[in-house]
């Protein structure tokens, strides 16, 4: 492998911390359900839980490219849904999870 091959796939295996709101018809549409099943998919660590304001929360660790994946799924959501914005922020990983759960 190249160094210039290295340089482009080391960023995809760098953990990360991904926290997302979500807004839209996101409460009420499977819409938790959906981001832990594809958390699950993707090896990914963290939670979900609904806000008081109508909006979804996510807090999500693993690797850049994995959490890249599910930022696209946010985006689109289960079919019942209606994502009209998603903020995100990228922080460091705090290694506090060891699976990803739905939070009340």
């Amino acid at each position: 492998m190249s160094k210039q091959e290295f340089s482009i796939e080391a960023p995809r295996m760098q953990k990360q911390q991904l926290v997302v709101q979500v807004a839209g018809k996101v409460q009420g549409v499977g819409f938790r359900y959906f981001v832990r099943t594809a958390a699950l998919r993707l090896g990914i660590t963290g939670w979900v839980r609904n806000s008081k304001d109508g909006s979804l929360c996510v807090v999500a660790e693993g690797s850049s490219y994995r959490l890249n994946q599910l930022l696209q799924a946010l985006k689109h959501g289960p079919s019942l849904s209606a994502v009209h914005d998603v903020k995100c922020e990228w922080q460091a990983p705090t290694g506090h999870f060891s699976e990803f759960s739905i939070r009340a």
